[in-house]
């Protein structure tokens, strides 16, 4: 049996530790993704398909929007904020306007503060689910149907929140990379 030397052991130690770190790299940005959508961790909210009902518990919702300073549009919620019950779907509108002579493809990224709410914030349906292509000129109302999950009053972390600030921001998309 041949035994490896000590700087070609050395070699290959280096050259699986590159591999290693390089698949650890690689998977790092979907296992923190899938981490945050667990714990809520930075506001990140959760995707459910329906509410669980409401309790006699009300809470504030306000909606904060941005758009990257390279995408033209205006976009805005159609109300600052709403109250709603604990448990209960409600549904909120956002107004995007594409301020340019050409289409636009937009996609949205969002977060939920204080970031304590974002485990009980969950969306059934978003247009920041999917990039949104604006014809010149053109407005769209655009839906977000979510709840607060009644699990949010058990927390002792989160039994202080008054009120949620659910947040968007459009950057534009390379319309190369949407069409392919």
């Amino acid at each position: 049996m041949t035994r490896i030397g000590g700087p070609m052991r050395t070699a290959m130690f280096a050259v699986l530790g590159v591999c290693a770190m390089t698949g650890l790299a690689w998977a790092s940005v979907p296992l923190y993704r899938i981490f945050c959508q667990v714990t809520g961790l930075g506001g990140t909210t959760q995707r459910g398909l329906q509410a669980p009902g409401a309790v006699n518990r009300q809470i504030r919702v306000d909606f904060d929007t941005n758009v990257a300073p390279d995408i033209p549009w205006t976009f805005r919620p159609e109300n600052p904020s709403d109250t709603v019950a604990i448990g209960a779907r409600d549904m909120v509108f956002f107004l995007a306007t594409n301020n340019s002579d050409k289409p636009v493809t937009g996609s949205a990224t969002f977060n939920v503060t204080p970031s304590q709410a974002g485990r009980y914030f969950t969306k059934i349906q978003c247009f920041c689910f999917t990039q949104q292509t604006l014809k010149p000129h053109e407005t769209v109302r655009m839906p977000v149907i979510f709840f607060v999950d009644p699990k949010i009053l058990d927390d002792p972390d989160a039994n202080d929140v008054e009120t949620i600030t659910l947040s968007y921001t459009f950057y534009p998309v390379d319309s190369a990379k949407a069409a392919g």
